[in-house]
């Protein structure tokens, strides 16, 4: 049986946000339901980007920045469809990265993270 991430050469493992996604995306937005698209550098690449409603910062979902290609040139996002319309906070090692992020119905909002101290992660101690 063959599962998504895996490479079945014997010790080969591929995580799923290490290859590259040429794929299309689908989102399902309409009505009330919106998407939210966040660039990023490459130093996210892998890395889980919460989200959560505005002033309901414990009630969390997320997607990984995954690598992707627009006009033939790498580029690192997390995608989010079928948000509800509203605001929004966006997360990254469980530090606020950016709030007050609009999402609208049937739209597709985009935030900008590619030259910004967001794609940076605390360093480890």
């Amino acid at each position: 049986m063959s599962h998504p991430g895996h490479d079945h050469r014997e010790g080969a493992v591929e995580r799923y946000s290490t290859r590259s996604h040429p794929e299309h995306v689908v989102l399902e937005i309409g009505d009330e339901m919106g998407a939210l698209i966040v660039h990023t550098r490459p130093e996210l690449h892998g890395v889980e980007v919460e989200i959560s409603p505005a002033g309901r910062d414990g009630t969390r979902s997320h997607k990984e920045v995954l690598e992707r290609r627009i006009e033939g040139r790498p580029a690192y996002t997390a995608v989010f469809d079928r948000l509800t319309e509203g605001r929004y906070t966006l997360w990254v090692d469980d530090e606020a990265r950016a709030r007050d992020v609009e999402v609208v119905g049937a739209q597709v909002a985009e935030v900008d993270w590619t030259a910004s101290r967001a794609n940076q992660r605390p360093a480890t101690p």
